[in-house]
């Protein structure tokens, strides 16, 4: 993933923090049913004292920055959809209190009984999945064109002129279109939300 996930802000602090033998579990839920299933399994785990074997119940989510109608914005996206991940300790009881909660369909990597109790993730998948390693901050950034297609300038010094992209940087979010200036390709950079592909 090349953007950080968006963490519950009573969760942020302590999401890479757990007890000694607790750890991260995907769990496949209903798309779109994510939130749905967390609240559940929250109020569940409230209701029933849970607190101590489940630990934090989180769906991944990552903002995206991308321009709409000539407009940036910037907008929160499932990273995992049909997926919401459980930080608990597996033993009988909490495996079963996560399987018996409404829309919770099963562990990734899991059999059908505790026996075939599933694999949690490794610390560098959560590391991933939280972003920690990721070395980007802030949103990350969708860019609706790609090398060779062809642009038209939205602002700037060359505002209104047409080229074709000749690179893109992501991470930077910076773009290089190669523009005819005085009769020469001529390649200019400058920020991807100054640009827009022309249809």
């Amino acid at each position: 993933m090349s953007g950080p996930n968006e963490i519950p802000s009573e969760l942020a602090a302590s999401a890479p923090v757990k007890a000694a033998n607790a750890h991260w579990y995907p769990v496949r839920v209903q798309a779109n049913k994510e939130d749905t299933v967390r609240r559940a399994l929250e109020r569940r785990i409230q209701l029933h004292g849970f607190g101590r074997k489940v630990l934090q119940v989180v769906v991944p989510t990552e903002k995206i920055a991308e321009i709409k109608n000539g407009k940036k914005r910037t907008r929160s996206v499932k990273t995992y959809p049909g997926y919401v991940l459980i930080e608990m300790i597996m033993e009988d009881d909490s495996w079963s209190f996560v399987r018996e909660t409404d829309g919770v369909g099963d562990f990734v990597g899991g059999g059908t009984s505790f026996q075939q109790k599933p694999f949690p993730l490794r610390p560098e998948e959560v590391n991933k999945v939280f972003g920690i390693d990721a070395g980007v901050e802030g949103a990350r950034i969708k860019i609706d064109f790609a090398v060779g297609d062809s642009v038209k300038i939205r602002e700037g010094a060359f505002e209104n002129f047409e080229g074709v992209v000749e690179e893109i940087n992501e991470q930077k979010g910076l773009v290089r279109v190669v523009v005819t200036i005085f009769g020469r390709a001529t390649p200019v950079e400058m920020q991807y939300w100054q640009v827009e592909a022309i249809s």
